[in-house]
């Protein structure tokens, strides 16, 4: 099967965060970043959910890489979503953790994320 559509997370390596406090933050990520998307792009959106809703989550060494990103999705008018962590439990308030990409399409992802490594 083809995707045309996918969503990309991307995760600070920096952080030494506990797999529990990924896999929640991933969460966070995609689901703010879907709903970024619904406003912004709602026919993306749509054609991501019926096609499977494919994503990859990887891994950025950085804060800086994780802005990086950003500046240029925000560039390109690519759905996103930045988050931070509220502080509750390992990381201290408004630390950010990941960066949601998309659902966008493939292509344009891959062109910003392509270079990343699998989580």
């Amino acid at each position: 099967m083809s995707f045309q559509y996918k969503q990309a997370i991307v995760v600070r390596q920096d952080l030494k965060m506990s797999k529990g406090k990924t896999a929640a933050q991933v969460a966070h990520a995609s689901v703010s970043s879907y709903l970024s998307a619904a406003r912004s792009r709602p026919r993306w959106a749509e054609a991501w959910l019926e096609e499977g809703q494919k994503k990859v989550v990887l891994k950025a060494p950085s804060l800086g890489e994780v802005l990086e990103l950003k500046e240029r999705v925000d560039r390109e008018r690519i759905p996103s979503a930045l988050i931070q962590d509220a502080g509750l439990t390992e990381l201290e308030p408004g630390t950010v953790t990941c960066l949601g990409i998309g659902p966008a399409p493939s292509e344009d992802v891959d062109r910003i994320t392509g270079k990343l490594k699998l989580l």
